[in-house]
């Protein structure tokens, strides 16, 4: 004969197991669909690894040049000017030809890391 402690009892365990089923259903739905996840990552970088092999065959100096030789007439390339990307006045100076900063030489001797260049926004 059961006693009410021990109907009690088998309730919770008959809900302990109910609710140990659901978190394993869960956690393995999640796993498989962690696994697919990582199938279709590990299949997106091999696809990308086969566009870079596919760009760097297409790109190739020498099969360029000879689809411009084959395809001359057709596409009237010519060759790119310099002064199409830039103006030799918007190009960066030269080193030889950047002023030197006028700093005595006892400041230098003094703190070589610092700064040349004040800006006055920060006080020291």
């Amino acid at each position: 004969m059961l006693r009410p402690f021990d109907i009690v009892i088998i309730g919770v365990m008959a809900a302990a197991a109910t609710v140990t089923y659901k978190i394993k259903h869960l956690t393995d739905n999640k796993a498989a669909e962690v696994r697919r996840l990582e199938a279709e990552i590990r299949m997106e970088k091999d696809t990308i690894d086969l566009l870079k092999a596919d760009l760097a065959l297409l790109t190739q100096p020498n099969r360029l040049d000879r689809l411009v030789n084959v395809y001359s007439e057709e596409l009237k390339l010519q060759p790119t000017a310099p002064e199409q990307l830039a103006l030799p006045v918007e190009l960066p100076m030269r080193r030889d030809e950047l002023p030197v900063p006028e700093v005595p030489a006892d400041q230098i001797a003094q703190d070589p890391v610092r700064d040349l260049i004040t800006t006055g926004s920060v006080e020291r």
